[in-house]
């Protein structure tokens, strides 16, 4: 009886804090959807007032009859696509490789791969910027959606590693019926691999989405801005009007944790699953 009170006391107390911690957490979120709906003479008052009274809700239209955030939103979506597609294709290739062919060098190459980590975008980014001025590719989703197809070694590291927790059974018996290596990864790998490509897809989606650097070096259409540039020449421009700028801010973040929300449980369960094996 003891046991079992203790038990449930350590139960409480560690929901206490992960309440607490997810309060502390959710609450700069909360208050960045309350500046959105008041107005300039609420904001500053003191104490803060977390329910505006009255709720000014035109700040959300007023977003986008100020800038196209539509036309923003279509040119993030473009190039997620192009970027989930090319990681999930070029990955899952080279990570299969890794994990099932037995070729002399492996090894090292998979080091070699994961030593490119080490490098900061900042080290590599004005020698690939002058490579995609020379294929004139500048000013075009190009440069942000190419190297998608060329792998991402995190992404090569985390499947390699849900690769190696497959059974090998399972194609050694389709090598048996006559199957090619590109159909058992076509047919078998991949079919048992979708919480480890949902990560990557999500991965993917969430760096795209929340990329500034690329886009403001090789956009300068303001017609191909993504988001992130669009909430940027946003606030250079209606800054002073918080209100406006955090009802563009909500929008900007709404989509991501709805995705979130949705995938959370294939997301937690590829992580998981991707570390099992070495």
């Amino acid at each position: 009886m003891k046991k079992s009170t203790s038990e449930r006391l350590a139960k409480l107390v560690f929901h206490v804090i992960l309440i607490v911690l997810g309060l502390a957490f959710i609450l700069p979120l909360l208050w960045m959807v309350s500046t959105s709906l008041k107005t300039l003479r609420q904001l500053f008052v003191f104490p803060p007032q977390w329910i505006p009274h009255p709720a000014i809700w035109r700040t959300y239209p007023d977003v986008f009859s100020y800038a196209p955030f539509h036309l923003f939103f279509l040119n993030t979506m473009i190039i997620e696509v192009a970027c989930i597609l090319g990681a999930l294709l070029s990955c899952t290739l080279v990570a299969y490789g890794f994990s099932r062919f037995n070729v002399r060098g492996r090894n090292g190459l998979f080091i070699l791969m994961l030593s490119t980590m080490m490098l900061p975008y900042q080290v590599w980014m004005i020698p690939l910027y002058v490579l995609f001025t020379k294929l004139h590719w500048v000013d075009t989703f190009l440069p942000l959606t190419i190297p998608a197809f060329f792998g991402v070694p995190l992404y090569i590291f985390l499947l390699r590693q849900f690769f190696l927790t497959l059974p090998r059974e399972l194609e050694d018996a389709a090598k048996v019926d006559g199957c090619s290596y590109f159909r058992i990864y076509r047919q078998i790998v991949l079919p048992l691999t979708k919480p480890a490509l949902a990560t990557v897809a999500i991965f993917t989606f969430m760096g795209v989405w929340n990329d500034f650097l690329g886009p403001l070096l090789y956009l300068s259409d303001p017609t191909k801005y993504t988001l992130a540039v669009g909430l940027q020449v946003f606030l250079t421009q209606h800054g002073a009007d918080w209100g406006l700028l955090m009802a563009a801010s909500t929008c900007v973040i709404l989509p991501v944790i709805i995705v979130f929300f949705f995938t959370q449980k294939q997301f937690i369960q590829g992580i998981v699953m991707t570390g099992i094996k070495g």
